[in-house]
């Protein structure tokens, strides 16, 4: 707690504007298909719109990333948020599918409840930039920690919302826009933090000759062009091997095998969320004593060793355990990869470098379930899913350790 007792004033800025984002995303991710199902669109219509969301999402992470070291922090923080707000406007406008699928292309939209859209980058460069290199990781910690947080109580606010709307005879598309009204007020209240932060958490002025040669250079980066294309390929294979195990296959798989009831799964995975997140902040105090690196892969690989041995357990209870073990430590590398990155890149490119990375990570993922579904149909491949996710998480680990085992940030470069 110490690392967050004096942080400055605009860092506390950074973490409610977190903590408000991640909420509205777990309330749109369970009020979004709620509300398009009573507006009539059919499950085809529906996966359409959650895959262009997706690529829209990225585009506008990329195009906002790439230049808001140049434009200011909170110019793209401001029209991060004013791009929320009216997300949510103009999805509770109306329910005709183009002007939905217009919307979720061009809106922030998550339909998962996970981060979207160009704001955990240009956070996390403000933080960077703010706090001291030896507390950037508690700091990251506790930034994951209240964001997934965040996102339970925002799914758990926003189903009993609709419900309790519901049982007082409100109509379920009328009480889901009301939901979604609230997704816009989030959105104005993102724009006045914005507004009030200070030009502290922007990037230190960068000579002509530099601003002119990252307009040049790749989507915004320039010295650190190699390293973030090397991290960002690597952080690709990580998301694609995840990509095989997503909470909602794991779940289907429970249901398949062991006819697990839903109240059952529910327990499950609020245990392996609270376990996950908590395990962020223990991630902090290995990092100071093993580095980064070492933090990052001497703690995932036992994680994957464990995903692979959940499908061979004798019993759902066994089974569980192994998952509830490996959700223990398997967020460990989160904040961990935040901070190295961060730490390794110039200044005036982190937001670019945060951009990059995690739009790898978003394609990594968004390919692998292609490819998981149909094992998943077949009882014969129905555990391969979890062998394939285990075995390359395993291939990144040991190229990532091999790879920047010698490139240390500054902090841990300090005799």
């Amino acid at each position: 707690m110490r690392s967050l007792a004096d942080v400055p004033r605009d860092a506390r800025l950074l973490f409610a504007s977190r903590m408000l984002r991640m909420f509205a995303y777990g309330q749109l991710a369970v009020v979004l298909p709620l509300y398009l199902t009573a507006a009539g669109l059919t499950g085809g219509q529906i996966g359409l719109l959650v895959g262009l969301a997706l690529i829209g999402d990225t585009l506008v992470t990329l195009t906002i990333t790439s230049t808001a070291d140049r434009i200011g922090r909170r110019k793209a923080l401001l029209i991060g948020g004013a791009l929320l707000a009216c997300t949510g406007v103009c999805l509770g406008l109306g329910t005709g599918l183009t002007l939905l699928l217009i919307v979720a292309t061009l809106g922030v939209v998550s339909p998962s409840g996970y981060e979207v859209g160009p704001f955990l980058s240009v956070e996390q460069a403000g933080l960077t930039q703010i706090v001291a290199s030896h507390r950037r990781t508690w700091v990251f910690a506790w930034y994951n920690l209240v964001g997934s947080f965040s996102t339970a109580l925002g799914s758990l606010v926003g189903g009993a919302a609709v419900q309790a709307l519901q049982g007082r005879g409100v109509a379920e598309l009328t009480s889901c826009r009301a939901l979604l009204g609230g997704y816009s007020v989030i959105g104005g209240v993102l724009i006045a933090l914005a507004l009030a932060m200070s030009s502290v958490v922007e990037p230190p002025a960068a000579s002509a000759s530099e601003t002119r040669s990252l307009r040049r250079n790749w989507i915004g980066l320039g010295a650190s062009k190699g390293v973030v294309a090397k991290l960002a390929g690597l952080f690709a294979i990580d998301a694609f091997g995840g990509g095989f195990v997503l909470q909602s296959m794991i779940v289907y798989w429970f249901k398949v095998k062991y006819d697990a009831d839903p109240a059952t799964l529910g327990a499950i995975f609020f245990g392996a969320n609270i376990l996950a997140g908590i395990s962020s902040l223990s991630a902090a105090w290995v990092a100071s004593k093993i580095g980064l690196i070492n933090t990052m892969v001497f703690t995932h690989l036992p994680s994957n060793l464990l995903l692979m041995l959940v499908p061979v357990m004798p019993s759902m209870e066994t089974a569980i355990l192994v998952l509830l073990l490996r959700f223990s430590i398997s967020q460990m590398d989160v904040p961990t990869r935040q901070s190295y990155t961060m730490a390794i890149v110039a200044p005036e490119e982190r937001s670019a470098a945060g951009g990059v990375t995690g739009v790898a990570r978003t394609v990594g993922a968004s390919l692998s379930p292609f490819i998981a579904g149909p094992m998943l149909a077949q009882a014969a491949l129905r555990s391969v899913p979890f062998f394939v996710s285990g075995a390359l998480k395993i291939v990144y680990d040991l190229l990532l350790w091999r790879s920047f085992k010698a490139h240390k940030p500054p902090e841990e470069s300090i005799p």
